[in-house]
């Protein structure tokens, strides 16, 4: 089996920029595990790695489809397969790292989610539900994808009530590896992490995250795809068409990615196989990675 070290955690915990670290130290290059980094564009609204910051390794799994476009997982693992393939027959170590949780079990436990077609009536059926309403219903029926999906996006949870529609029950998620896998996860204390994400909001919002998304809109990104984008990009949908003040986008932005971030613990927390670490350990992570590399 090939090796792979996965480096997830919480939005905001400090991944990129471990993963770079272990990337020079390994010889390794890193593939992106971020729902919406693979759209083309989409660069200071989803805190996107700069060139810069890369300091020369090579990344994967960034900037692939255009923002129009619909990106599933079952397009994620296809891709990260070949990027893991492509990485080690060049005599390197792939690195995955990000947070979004359903794209990393899809590759470290090896799971082919079923490519559901679309279900007009089913969705015009749901669409008549309230937030509050079908949140609800896939809490019933699928706890552990309730506990990661954005509870705020409507279009996802239709779309996840959809798969569980044709499957005629949830899918089981059954584990069967094809890589030898070293899991690493970032843990942040709940209060340092509520302030590295607003100090990274502000951060973003100086660097012009708010002139990109309007020059997206202008380039023909609609509204309601900045919606079922979710997180940044509903807030940014409203603020740009003023139903939000500039105050209101900032706090109800900076609620809903702590609300995201404790989603991501708790969807994390549920694989015991995860080694979790400061982020200041760095010693001891490289002690453990070096031991799974010597076997």
């Amino acid at each position: 089996m090939h090796k792979l070290i996965t480096i997830l955690g919480p939005t905001a915990s400090g991944k990129s920029g471990l993963a770079i670290e272990l990337a020079k130290k390994y010889n390794g290059e890193v593939i992106s595990a971020d729902s919406r980094q693979v759209y083309r564009g989409l660069d200071i609204g989803t805190g996107k790695v700069t060139a810069e910051e890369m300091d020369g390794v090579p990344h994967h799994l960034l900037d692939v489809v255009n923002p129009e476009d619909q990106f599933t997982v079952v397009d994620f693992k296809k891709l990260a397969d070949k990027a893991i393939g492509d990485i080690v027959s060049r005599g390197k170590i792939p690195i995955l790292a990000g947070g979004t949780g359903f794209y990393i079990d899809s590759v470290v436990k090896n799971i082919i989610p079923p490519e559901v077609p679309p279900n007009e009536e089913l969705r015009n059926a749901l669409e008549e539900k309230s937030l509050e309403e079908l949140n609800a219903l896939l809490l019933e029926k699928d706890p552990a994808r309730h506990s990661m999906i954005d509870i705020h996006n409507k279009r996802r949870i239709i779309r996840a009530l959809e798969i569980i529609e044709d499957q005629g029950s949830v899918p089981p998620i059954e584990s069967n590896p094809q890589y030898n896998v070293l899991q690493l996860g970032i843990q942040v204390d709940e209060e340092v992490l509520r302030k590295k994400i607003m100090d990274r909001l502000l951060s973003r919002i100086d660097d012009g995250m708010i002139e990109e998304t309007r020059q997206l809109h202008e380039q023909g990104l609609s509204y309601e795809r900045m919606d079922s984008l979710g997180l940044e990009y509903r807030f940014l949908a409203k603020l740009l068409k003023e139903e939000i003040t500039h105050e209101e986008f900032v706090t109800l932005l900076h609620t809903a990615i702590c609300q995201y971030a404790k989603r991501q613990r708790t969807y994390f927390r549920r694989d015991e196989n995860i080694k979790w670490f400061g982020v200041s350990q760095t010693m001891e992570v490289e002690e453990v990675i070096t031991a799974f590399l010597k076997k």
